[in-house]
């Protein structure tokens, strides 16, 4: 048996120190088909505790024109196109609070580029001193880029310019994403797609 040296010992305690700080540092790359769906080309770079497997059938009949299930809890939007040969996987800003956070089946009714922002009456009662309005191109407009609008009033998926906001809870209600991000979703996504928070 060796003797422990004053050497040994110090080296053994940095050892340990630095042991966490390397298991935060790793990443790992996944991919669509990680999560139960084919690739879409791009990989998704998360830490290995974020995400939880989706799989669309557990949540419709069939894909539709496209199909959205944005996962409030592990706080990512998984997107399938209608053949199911196009999956990605977005992480997203989610409500602030469980009374703002709405679950359920809806669609997207409509879609719009450098969209305007319009505050709610129950953000106003939050926040008095929000602007009536704040124009679409605006940095200040919590819309960012691009907005999708759902079937149900004042709920939206969409771009952010304050990039802090993702993989938080954050919003009053809606669904964000990086602006880069909302405007790939966007660009794949039409009219009528499915949409199911959880």
């Amino acid at each position: 048996m060796t003797r422990p040296t004053r050497r040994n010992i110090l080296l053994g305690a940095t050892a340990a120190l630095a042991t966490p700080t390397i298991l935060r540092a790793q990443v790992q790359q996944y991919t669509a088909e990680d999560f139960g769906g084919s690739s879409g080309g791009e990989n998704t770079r998360r830490n290995v505790s974020s995400f939880q497997r989706i799989d669309w059938r557990d949540h419709f009949d069939t894909l539709g024109l496209a199909t959205i299930i944005c996962d409030t809890r592990s706080r990512a939007l998984h997107y399938w196109n209608a053949d199911g040969s196009d999956y990605r996987l977005y992480p997203t800003s989610v409500p602030m609070s469980e009374e703002l956070t709405r679950r359920g089946y809806s669609e997207i009714v409509r879609k719009k580029e450098q969209p305007s922002w319009t505050p709610t009456a129950d953000m106003r009662e939050r926040t008095p001193s929000l602007p009536d309005r704040i124009d679409g191109g605006d940095p200040m407009n919590p819309l960012g880029t691009n907005a999708m609008y759902l079937d149900w009033p004042a709920y939206l998926i969409h771009g952010t310019h304050d990039t802090r906001k993702i993989g938080r809870r954050s919003s009053s209600g809606c669904i964000g994403l990086y602006n880069e991000k909302i405007q790939e979703l966007y660009a794949i996504t039409p009219i009528g797609t499915q949409v199911r928070l959880i």
